[in-house]
């Protein structure tokens, strides 16, 4: 009885071994995406860090996965503090939020009518109706 306690204990340390080093990988990816979005949109990121903030279950492609919210500050003009959040789903950045900008990466690809307005280069982003919404002009 004693071996397969100690093979238990040895399988679960093993287990939150090997979801520290997901969880790190992934933070590293975070730090890596918060800093090269910052330097695009020339603001910059303060203290070189992300935090883990939050998680959330997420229906992609008919299956849940879970969306990890990572928080970081960055600065305009150095000067002030604003907040920055990112959201990812393993190494893959699917929403962005820095001042004043927000960047989501749409679930599918948008429609041949909806590219045509956005023209090369917009930084505009047609708003999408969600399902069961009815059509204000009505």
């Amino acid at each position: 009885m004693g071996d397969l306690a100690t093979l238990l204990l040895l399988l679960i340390l093993f287990g939150l071994a090997g979801a520290w080093l997901t969880l790190s990988r992934a933070r590293d990816r975070a730090i890596f995406e918060a800093r090269s979005r910052c330097q695009q949109h020339g603001l910059q990121l303060l203290d070189e860090t992300v935090g883990l903030s939050g998680l959330r279950l997420r229906r992609l492609s008919g299956r849940r996965v879970v969306e990890r919210r990572y928080s970081f500050e960055v600065s305009v003009d150095g000067n002030d503090r604003e907040a920055g959040h990112l959201w990812m789903i393993g190494q893959v950045l699917t929403a962005l939020v820095l001042p004043t900008i927000e960047l989501y990466t749409p679930e599918q690809p948008a429609h041949p009518a909806e590219q045509a307005t956005l023209g090369e280069g917009g930084n505009v982003l047609p708003f999408r109706r969600r399902a069961g919404d009815r059509d204000p002009r009505h």
